[in-house]
């Protein structure tokens, strides 16, 4: 029997795939995928030597562990599929966006163990972010194990309340698009001032990796850091202040909100 299993060999499931190689947690014979595009199966075959097959039946069957990372959108196909072959002694972890616990034990048959899991995209460079709940059939080994394979591409928590996962979706799901706007328009700054787009470019990237480090490592709150680097009737305090005219801080908050809203719509729908 393999240990772990995927459904769905897309972008979260290489990184995933990746990283837990990577940890040294499982071997590449250990692993069995299934999509069911070729190409996408046979890219993943080819990059980490994995088993792949095109029946996700036949993955439930050989996997102790089965990773859920098909969309959303055909989620409830996916399960319907798959529920002749779940057992007791099986574990599914799902990182389907907005798909509550609730509809995943119904669909795999109300007794499976299940854990969700919301992850973010830098977790396809080591550097993401997870977050665990567990469902009422799962045991807390359930959870520790979710825990322990996506700290093999970032960082993982737990909660125990699922409704925290809208919230989580809105700040740490969507967050690096946020981040990559802002990025964006800082760019745009610097070239609209005679910089090159190179040169533009370059300073953003640098800047923010710069300012990450600062947060996780200085040991200041974020409130403190501005402090430092604001100068009365200096630049950083000009350009805060019109960023403020455009209610910067509370349109980003206003961004989180919105996403959350929607997380709690696509559960429901």
């Amino acid at each position: 029997m393999k240990k772990i299993g995927f459904l769905g060999a897309g972008n979260m499931a290489g990184a995933l795939i990746k990283g837990l190689l990577s940890a040294k947690l499982y071997r590449p014979q250990e692993m069995i995928v299934s999509d069911v595009l070729p190409a996408q199966l046979r890219k993943i075959q080819r990059a980490y030597h994995v088993d792949g097959v095109r029946d996700n039946r036949a993955v439930v069957r050989e996997a102790q562990t089965i990773i859920l990372a098909v969309k959303p959108q055909i989620l409830a196909q996916v399960l319907a599929d798959i529920r002749p072959e779940v057992t007791k002694e099986k574990v599914f972890i799902s990182i389907a966006a907005g798909v509550p616990l609730r509809r995943l034990e119904e669909g795999l048959g109300g007794n499976a163990r299940v854990v969700r899991v919301m992850p973010n995209t830098p977790a396809l460079l080591g550097k993401g972010i997870a977050v665990v709940v567990r469902g009422g059939k799962a045991k807390p080994q359930d959870e520790k194990l979710a825990l322990s394979l996506f700290r093999g591409v970032g960082e993982a928590l737990a909660v125990k309340d699922e409704a925290l996962m809208d919230p989580v979706t809105g700040l740490s799901g969507s967050g690096p698009a946020y981040v990559y706007l802002f990025a964006e328009a800082l760019i745009r700054g610097g070239i609209q001032e005679g910089l090159s787009a190179k040169v533009a470019t370059q300073l953003a990237f640098q800047t923010l990796e710069g300012a990450v480090a600062m947060l996780k490592e200085a040991g200041k709150s974020p409130q403190e850091l501005l402090a430092m680097v604001t100068s009365p009737g200096g630049t950083t305090l000009a350009g805060l202040s019109r960023l403020e005219e455009g209610q910067f801080a509370a349109t980003v908050a206003a961004g989180v909100s919105a996403a959350t809203k929607r997380s709690k719509e696509l559960g429901q729908s």
